[in-house]
């Protein structure tokens, strides 16, 4: 290793290397091509820095005046881009790098000027780099070392074409290091053209979950999911969370609800211009945001500090995404949680997806209510505020408002305060893990020991399990996961009950052990027979209640039967006869009667009325005839007022 790279190692605190990076820094590997597959957060961009250490300096231990590009590193995002630049900036700040940036997003004017004045080591994304080589304004005539960073993501992201043009134009003597999380068929055809004899490098933490990352699937109903995305963020009070959405209409309307409750929140999304997107992540590290909802490829490779909590608002397409999105904790030793928000559709997603990723998750509930402020005042208690010795100038305002106020006053004041400054938690419908929509069925064994009951009233007198649960319910004190399987018959209904819940149940009902109309409810000895071990809280259909077909009850006549429905009559050829639309349609009393015109000319008072085309006048001969207005071919005339009757004449007899 280069003195210059381990100078600035030791000033960033450095004091041993992850595994990822001790194994590509091996001596036997300082010329090779790399293939290698190392998960997110596990160090590897400083890995792949260290790594092309060598073949940058050379002999040297700084570079020579910058011209012509060294080092090209290729990543799918800007943001991941840009972030890979602000670590080789420091990696080989004691080694005075240039360095530059090809990205989307930028003015595209400001680095051609970059280029022009000369850079040891660009960043860039597969797109605008490609730009730059067809416009010319960059040289890869130099290149030592290309990375090809988040491999497999930039090939998910449709970039083959572009990134086999840029290997394309790169020079045949160089070094090919591509890092990936995963080495799909794409990855390894990839490496086979544009690599020689690349050398595998596989990480022990490629094969096993992060250590440092606790997995949570909590289990909510459909109704709490922002809820209880809004209990999690309290409950663990984290420096830095991000929260993962699938689409940008979600990403909107999660990031106005938790504005909205109070939280300093971001978002990032593929709507957003680089400027916002810079500003977001930018809020996020110097401490003015705290929450940052995003999706999926706007987040992917961001690394933020004091990130400890990812939250999956919304359950990802599949494992590696699983992967890549908690990877974003638990970074550099550091302990992260990452929490999956589950309602019952998507419960067996959830076991597949954390299932393909080989984790372990913890099944539980959201916290609720009470646990959030329970952790409120155990956070408040052991702040190391109430350690420090108070200074003179606090001293003066304490003794002030102790000479104004009693301790208990001044102590209440201060908690009112404290918790005006958060967002109060919500209350969350209690939910069972193993009672989700999309669980497995509950087996009578897992329920436990239970008592049988009897109640008078059943089929025939309209019982269902739906009308008999709650008002068991109520009136026993008991909730629906207390009872077992219900069981309806013909003129009782059977029930049990819960063992532990017995008791309660005994005596909520009293000594007559009645419940509403003044039904006893008995206890059995045994189970009644045939019962079949379901739980119920909706009516089914039965069997039985199908309605019976109607049959006659005497004799049918047949002259009462409806006569066949009368059909217009048709010509010779099959069609039917229309009849032919005329000017004149005929009266009962055979009195031909002409068409009217509407009444209104569209002036004060009325127009007058239409007269034929011949006259012009009142008592010129009428045009009309039956059959008049129509063109030959016997189509309707265009203007079927045009030839009429002078309504002050009197009507002509038809003949």
């Amino acid at each position: 290793m280069k003195q210059a790279l381990a100078d600035a190692l030791k000033k960033r605190g450095y004091d041993t290397l992850t595994p990822v990076q001790l194994a590509v820094t091996a001596p036997e590997l300082a010329q090779a091509d790399l293939l290698v597959s190392a998960q997110t957060g596990s160090g590897k961009t400083v890995g792949f820095g260290l790594a092309i250490g060598d073949s940058l300096l050379g002999s040297n231990e700084v570079f020579d005046r910058a011209s012509h590009p060294l080092a090209l590193v290729i990543a799918p995002t800007r943001e991941l881009a840009l972030q890979v630049k602000r670590e080789l900036q420091w990696l080989y700040g004691e080694a005075q790098v240039t360095m530059a940036s090809c990205v989307g997003g930028m003015d595209m004017r400001d680095e051609r000027r970059a280029l022009a004045r000369g850079a040891h080591i660009v960043v860039a994304t597969p797109g605008r780099l490609r730009d730059h080589i067809m416009r010319g304004s960059i040289d890869l005539s130099e290149l030592r070392a290309v990375v090809l960073d988040e491999a497999d993501e930039m090939l998910d992201l449709g970039f083959k074409e572009d990134l086999e043009f840029i290997l394309g134009h790169a020079p045949e003597m160089r070094r090919t290091l591509m890092f990936s999380a995963t080495v799909p068929k794409s990855i390894a055809t990839l490496a086979k053209s544009y690599q020689r004899d690349a050398q595998r490098v596989s990480t022990v933490a490629e094969k096993s979950q992060h250590t440092d990352i606790e997995y949570r699937a909590l289990n909510v109903a459909a109704r709490d999911m922002e809820n209880a995305i809004i209990n999690v963020l309290r409950f663990y009070e984290a420096p830095n969370a991000l929260v993962f959405a699938n689409t940008r209409v979600m990403v909107n309307r999660l990031t106005t609800r938790l504005s909205n409750r109070g939280f300093s929140v971001v978002s990032l999304s593929g709507e957003l211009s680089q400027a916002e997107r810079s500003h977001a992540l930018q809020a996020m590290r110097d401490g003015r945001a705290r929450i940052c909802v995003a999706t999926d490829v706007a987040a992917r490779g961001i690394d933020l500090p004091n990130l400890d909590l990812v939250v999956h608002a919304e359950l990802p397409s599949n494992f590696e995404t699983l992967m890549h999105r908690s990877g974003r904790t638990g970074r550099a030793g550091r302990k992260g949680i990452s929490a999956l928000i589950v309602p019952p559709s998507v419960r067996r997603k959830a076991e597949r997806i954390l299932q393909g990723a080989k984790v372990k998750a913890e099944w539980t509930v959201p916290p609720s209510a009470e646990e959030v402020t329970a952790k409120d005042r155990a956070r408040l208690l052991e702040d190391p505020a109430w350690h420090e010795e108070i200074s003179a100038t606090d001293q003066v305002v304490v003794d002030e408002l102790l000479s104004h106020f009693s301790p208990a006053q001044v102590a209440a004041a201060f908690l009112r305060v404290y918790t005006a400054k958060q967002s109060a938690p919500e209350e969350l419908l209690a939910v069972d893990a193993r009672e989700a929509k999309e669980a497995k069925p509950r087996r009578v064994a897992d329920f436990g020991p239970t008592v049988w009951f009897s109640i008078p009233g059943g089929r025939a007198s309209g019982t269902l399990p739906g009308r008999l649960l709650p008002m068991i319910c109520n009136a026993g004190g008991l909730t629906k996961h207390d009872i077992g399987a219900i069981k309806i018959h013909p003129d009782a209904s059977f029930f049990e009950v819960k063992l532990s819940s017995v008791e309660g149940f005994k005596k909520a009902l009293g000594p007559n052990m009645t419940v509403e109309d003044d039904a006893v409810v008995s206890e059995l000895k045994a189970p009644p027979a045939d019962v079949s071990y379901e739980r119920s809280s909706a009516p089914k259909p039965r069997a039985d209640k199908k309605r019976p077909i109607e049959k006659p009850s005497g004799p049918i006549d047949w002259n009462d039967a409806p006569s066949p429905k009368t059909r217009k009559p048709k010509t010779g050829d099959g069609k039917p006869k229309f009849k032919s639309k005329t000017a004149a349609q005929s009266r009962p009393d055979g009195v031909v009667e002409s068409f009217k015109k509407k009444t209104g000319s569209g002036k004060p008072g009325g127009g007058k009325p239409s007269v034929g085309k011949s006259g012009g006048k009142p008592g010129s001969k009428p045009a009309a005839k039956a059959g008049a207005g129509k063109p030959k071919g016997g189509k309707p005339s265009a203007r079927p007022d045009k030839h009429k009757f002078d309504p002050g004449k009197p009507k002509r007899k038809s003949s």
